[in-house]
């Protein structure tokens, strides 16, 4: 392939993804907390919001989560910027499931102002990537039932509603739809 035709494929393709290290501890704290605050500060307390960001999004919890085996952090950037990311978690399978092999999707958000810029479809599809690569039959996923911008996005990628289960914001006890994707 020409340059020219690589360099035409990079200007139609301004994103790419790369798997984060525990060098973007930091960085993922501060997008973990602000593209969650983004979507769910105005429908939630500000107490309640409090409590799980500081639990959920402290730089302790993201380096014990960038340590473990299980997981894999994905940056999508825009040249260097980080404007979304993606966490996957292997070997927590659901009854529900019946069985079958799944990777759970456990994150995936994209900055405000990348929203509709195709950040989340290149997330997705590289999270679909990586579990066929990994040999997994199936992905899965919990999304806040309250979320549907969210759930279309799901729905337009395969995913089907299969279950739900709670979900503790703060002190406010939410359900999540459990939704989940057969690969081919």
């Amino acid at each position: 392939m020409t340059s020219f035709v690589k360099n035409i494929r990079s200007a139609l393709q301004p994103f790419s993804t790369r798997l984060a290290t525990l060098d973007d501890a930091d960085t993922l704290v501060k997008i973990s907390v602000k593209t969650f605050r983004d979507t769910f500060a105005e429908v939630n307390t500000k107490e309640d919001m409090k409590i799980y960001l500081a639990k959920a999004f402290s730089r302790d919890q993201i380096i014990k989560e960038l340590n473990d085996p299980a997981s894999t952090f994905l940056l999508a950037l825009d040249e260097e910027k980080v404007v979304g990311y993606a966490k996957l978690k292997e070997g927590e399978s659901r009854s529900e499931l019946d069985g079958e092999r799944g990777l759970e999707i456990e994150r995936i958000y994209t900055l405000k102002d990348y929203l509709g810029k195709k950040v989340g479809k290149l997330l997705m599809q590289t999270c679909l990537d990586i579990a066929a690569e990994r040999g997994y039959n199936l992905v899965w996923l919990g999304v806040w039932e309250y979320n549907p911008r969210a759930i279309a996005f799901y729905e337009k990628w395969g995913f089907e509603k299969f279950g739900s289960h709670p979900f503790l914001l703060g002190n406010d006890l939410q359900t999540d739809l459990l939704m989940k994707k057969k690969l081919d």
